[in-house]
């Protein structure tokens, strides 16, 4: 394969013109969020929310199959003390999560998965 100088970067995206929408027609939840401890607390865009540091505190049940509702690689900061609202849109594909904290290690529909303060 031969590449003309200048004509795109290996591994470059180009988008159309205009504003794309993410997770378009994914459901989505608000919940209200307030960091507990004495340190800050960064949240990566596909992280389950469930499973995110215990010093943040929120309605976890709500949360189990969610991710924060942000662009790819990038990452929302819980400075200690501050609350806030976040939007969480669901997980898409197969909806199987594993690793993270360990509280879900498989399908997340229709499961008794737990939280280890339970």
């Amino acid at each position: 394969m031969k590449l003309k100088t200048g004509s795109f970067t290996p591994g470059e995206i180009r988008a159309a013109d205009g504003e794309i929408e993410l997770n378009a027609g994914r459901p989505t939840v608000s919940v209200d969020v307030a960091n507990t401890g004495d340190r800050p607390v960064q949240v990566g865009s596909h992280y389950h929310f469930f499973e995110v540091n215990d010093a943040l505190v929120f309605d976890r049940n709500i949360t189990k199959g969610f991710r924060l509702n942000i662009p790819s690689g990038t990452a929302v900061r819980f400075e200690p003390g501050q609350s806030r609202s976040v939007e969480l849109v669901a997980y898409a594909g197969s909806r199987e999560v594993y690793g993270f904290q360990g509280r879900c290690m498989g399908p997340i529909d229709g499961t008794s998965n737990s939280d280890k303060d339970d």
